[in-house]
């Protein structure tokens, strides 16, 4: 799949009020020195949202580095379209044509942020859905824990298509909080010291 960007979730940055701002910036200069070594990748930081557009970066080598920056709850790797309906449902086409097998379920899961689309989220779940009926006219429909969740975010500078979500390592970003000691006296205490400390910067 050949994706345009890499779409970045929050973790508990969105309860931080004030500190919002600065946590994010915190954030995406800690990805940019995580990604370093893709110079094609840009890091834009939004309110609610980070995008990695990867200019042609592979994705499948970024996302194991991703999944290692603390701050971000998931992410997925997306494609981006210009909010036109017709290329949405070409592009939800195309994406089924790669991943689907004949065996999957599916839904559709539209969010629409910029309410000056044309279709409600409810409408573009059925718009998608039948886009994506007309090429595999036997495929199951499953609301509930379906195989193949494809997702459509509409935002105010673009449409953008997904079918991934990828767990990031969740916590508040690292330069964000105070430090913290870990005493390492056997190798589970290191697992321990992750799962419970999972916002603390451990130096030795």
């Amino acid at each position: 799949m050949k994706y345009s960007e890499i779409m970045v979730r929050y973790g508990e940055l969105s309860t931080k009020g004030k500190n919002r701002r600065s946590f994010i910036m915190q954030l995406a200069s800690n990805v940019r020195q995580a990604l370093i070594d893709f110079p094609a990748l840009k890091v834009h930081a939004d309110r609610d949202r980070m995008h990695l557009i990867l200019n042609g970066e592979d994705s499948d080598l970024i996302i194991p580095k991703l999944q290692k920056v603390f701050g971000i709850q998931n992410f997925s790797p997306s494609i981006r379209v210009e909010k036109d309906l017709e290329q949405i449902k070409q592009t939800a086409q195309e994406i089924m044509k790669e991943i689907y097998t004949g065996k999957e379920t599916f839904k559709v899961t539209a969010r629409r942020s910029d309410h000056t689309f044309e279709q409600t989220s409810d409408e573009l779940n059925v718009t998608v859905g039948d886009a994506v009926m007309d090429c595999f006219p036997d495929i199951k429909v499953q609301m509930k824990q379906p195989d193949i969740n494809l997702r459509v975010e509409i935002r105010s500078n673009g449409a953008f298509l997904s079918y991934e979500t990828i767990l990031g390592a969740a916590g508040l970003p690292v330069g964000t909080s105070g430090k913290g000691m870990l005493m390492l006296s056997r190798g589970d205490r290191f697992a321990s010291g992750w799962i419970y400390g999972d916002e603390t910067w451990c130096r030795n």
